[in-house]
């Protein structure tokens, strides 16, 4: 057994049995290891950015880590924005580069660099593998690292001749460590009962089903507003689960939700701040007279009991939007989206600033799962929603997707076809970086010419989405009216494989 035998052996027997990846020469021998261990499977992205975000979306789903293999530093490099964004979400994520042989560093070759380093931007856990002896039980302490308390990403260094040489061994995965309460529930207990302006902010686990349920009952009983963070990992959704308000992504809108709270209770989440920076307004998004209080999303239940003993949780009822006419635009779409979106759905919402009413039209929808740009770093739907197909074969994936945000990780399209992955793309294509034009003006630059403007243009030529993605063997249509859409949504919906919808918004 060599270094890559021991090291796929010891993530199949730990349940890490996806492997994503985008090989180089260095990681031939993990390559050839694949057949060796049949219980792997190893799913191809044309980029790294593909590779990592797919990482992403497996583990928010399986709640295991799917595996990564990237291409030495600059492969490393490739996939950092979606890495990125899984560090946010608290993924566990296996995240193995590869490197030269240890006696070949010596000779700065041209793909050299620190791969350490950049490792370390968006991982919790880094080590280096030296030895062939080594690898497996490496490979063991990242599996523990990624599950964590809390969960990330753990990124594996793996020079080639620990690789290739002989003398591999199966490690062995500690048992995972339980989290410690930041605070007693009594003392939470005592602050919700004190009679003054309570928030409980949750985010991670805490926004899942148990989690909502616990919390909505805590809510009800003391009259504390509840909030979940602007961009949450995985919201469970839908009729008969607990509604919840998630914080404004415009720190006044956060602002107005916070105005008067003594307390902020934060489970799961951390306490809020502005995105950005802009001239004149605060960072800190918490009012100033306002003490801040912290619980694991475990503990919830357990404040429930103590503070709403006997008090329901508060459930969304079901509801659907009349199914539109008229002209393609975000809310016509959102609107097809609610009156059409099936149970057990998984939602990837990178729709950016044309998909705001989409929330709002399929809060009374069944009940589904929705999964946000933890991060901020764009180019994450399509990943996140092939990652997602592959965890939950058995579940239909929506990925809602801008048009800017779509080309970075086009690529995706082929993984899905390659994968046979039941995933629906729409393509809120309004042909510009509208989020930006936005953001132009609140960061109080000067009056745009035509120059700036253009950088935000993404006409000139148009992106034509249907050729690109059938060049990619997605079925494709582009929708010019309401109704178009919600017959090609429904459409594909009703058939497997993936499919692309470019809706072309007025």
């Amino acid at each position: 057994m060599n270094g890559a035998q021991g090291l796929i052996r010891t993530l199949a027997d730990a349940g890490v049995t996806v492997c994503f990846t985008n090989p180089g020469t260095s990681e031939m021998h993990f390559v050839a290891a694949l057949d060796t261990v049949p219980e792997m499977r190893a799913v191809l992205g044309l980029f790294e950015g593909v590779v990592t975000g797919a990482a992403d979306g497996y583990g928010r789903m399986a709640d295991v880590p799917a595996a990564t293999l990237l291409h030495l530093g600059p492969g490393l490099g490739n996939g950092l924005a979606n890495l990125h964004n899984a560090r946010r979400a608290h993924t566990p994520v296996v995240n193995i580069v590869g490197d030269h042989a240890t006696y070949h560093k010596q000779y700065d070759a041209p793909l050299e660099s620190d791969i350490d380093a950049m490792a370390g931007t968006v991982s919790q856990w880094v080590r280096r593998s030296m030895k062939p002896d080594e690898v497996g039980q490496d490979a063991a302490d990242a599996v523990a690292a990624a599950f964590g308390p809390p969960g990330g990403v753990a990124t594996l260094i793996l020079p080639a001749d620990a690789s290739w040489g002989d003398g591999g061994s199966v490690g062995t995965v500690a048992p995972r460590r339980a989290s410690a309460a930041d605070r007693p529930v009594d003392d939470i207990a005592a602050v919700l009962r004190s009679g003054e302006a309570a928030v409980l902010l949750l985010g991670g686990d805490a926004v899942r089903e148990p989690g909502l349920r616990a919390a909505s009952r805590v809510a009800a009983a003391t009259n504390a507003k509840l909030f979940c963070e602007t961009f949450p990992a995985r919201l469970a959704r839908g009729a008969g689960r607990p509604p919840i308000e998630r914080l404004g992504y415009l720190a006044e809108f956060t602002a107005a939700q916070l105005a008067g709270a003594r307390h902020l209770i934060v489970a799961g989440a951390k306490a809020p701040v502005s995105f950005f920076a802009y001239p004149g307004k605060p960072s800190d998004l918490v009012p100033d007279d306002c003490s801040v209080w912290s619980i694991p999303p475990e503990h919830l239940e357990a404040l429930a009991d103590v503070v709403a003993n006997g008090t329901n949780p508060v459930v969304q009822p079901a509801s659907r939007p009349d199914r539109p006419t008229g002209v393609v635009n975000g809310e016509t779409v959102a609107a097809a989206l609610g009156a059409l979106l099936p149970e057990g759905a998984i939602v990837v919402d990178e729709a950016n600033t044309s998909g705001l009413w989409a929330s709002g039209a399929t809060v009374g929808a069944p009940a589904h799962d929705w999964l946000t740009l933890t991060g901020g770093a764009i180019g994450q739907g399509l990943p996140t929603a092939t990652g997602a197909a592959v965890a939950c074969p058995d579940r239909p994936v929506i990925s809602l997707e801008a048009d800017g945000s779509a080309m970075y990780t086009l690529q995706s399209l082929w993984t899905q076809v390659r994968e046979g992955l039941d995933v629906t793309t729409v393509i809120f294509n309004n042909r510009s970086y509208a989020i930006l034009n936005m953001e132009l003006s609140r960061v109080g630059a000067e009056a745009a010419g035509p120059k700036a403007l253009s950088m935000l243009d993404l006409s000139n030529p148009d992106l034509d989405f249907v050729s690109l993605a059938k060049g990619m063997g997605v079925d494709a249509v582009q929708a010019t009216t309401a109704e178009d859409f919600t017959a090609a949504f429904e459409r594909a919906l009703a058939e497997p494989g993936p499919h692309l919808i470019d809706a072309l918004l007025s």
